[in-house]
């Protein structure tokens, strides 16, 4: 696989894995009663949480899993089975019950004062999904200048979640139920395959002990 192939599996892989049109009703369920400008601030906030989050993981993951005593490859085999989990969910409509129930929580205790914080940043942006694929995607780029772009593609990946945050009455209106469906199991179809080869990548990494 070339460079430009696997930046584009990396974008792909993060992409499905934070789901930005999924969070959309989520994020209008969180922000009830809030105002435009209100929103935007809720959606600034929580896009950068998300993003320091899973940027400490994709520059020091590898280091985090050493702290105990956890190889790569050991990860690799659970992370991917972590994310076909995720991807069945999406498939068969779990996820976004759990998600929808993760906001409900957050709004009865906080009164919506951090909702930026949780559950938009944590567990929604950078829930287990996305931290699992990015730590396995930081083996993959393992230079300053690849992990750099890794860094990019994953600010690529919460800036689209923060402009679809700000069009999340449009987006929801324009997919619809039949719309959202349709996408999220598309999209988990494509995430199971994902996984499978994060699976067999980390079979193989401990079987040869790289």
């Amino acid at each position: 696989m070339s460079f430009y192939d696997s930046l584009f599996s990396a974008f792909v892989t993060l992409l499905v894995t934070i789901d930005p049109p999924g969070l959309a009703p989520l994020f209008l369920a969180v922000t009830t009663g809030m105002d435009r400008r209100e929103r935007a601030q809720v959606a600034k906030r929580a896009s950068i949480i998300g993003f320091i989050i899973l940027a400490l993981f994709a520059i020091a993951g590898a280091q985090i899993l050493m702290m105990f005593g956890i190889t790569l490859g050991a990860f690799r085999v659970a992370g991917g089975l972590l994310l076909f989990w995720i991807a069945f969910e999406m498939i068969f409509e779990r996820r976004q019950e759990r998600h929808e129930k993760s906001a409900t929580v957050a709004i009865t205790k906080d009164h919506i004062r951090n909702v930026a914080a949780f559950p938009l940043a944590i567990p929604l942006i950078a829930g287990p999904g996305a931290i699992s694929a990015t730590v396995l995607l930081g083996g993959s780029f393992p230079t300053i200048g690849t992990r750099l772009a890794l860094l990019g593609i994953l600010l690529a990946c919460i800036l689209i979640s923060y402009v679809v945050f700000l069009l999340a009455e449009r987006v929801d209106r324009f997919l619809g139920e039949t719309g959202r469906s349709i996408l999220t199991r598309l999209l988990g179809v494509i995430l199971a395959a994902l996984a499978v080869q994060f699976v067999a990548d980390g079979v193989r990494s401990l079987i040869t002990g790289a």
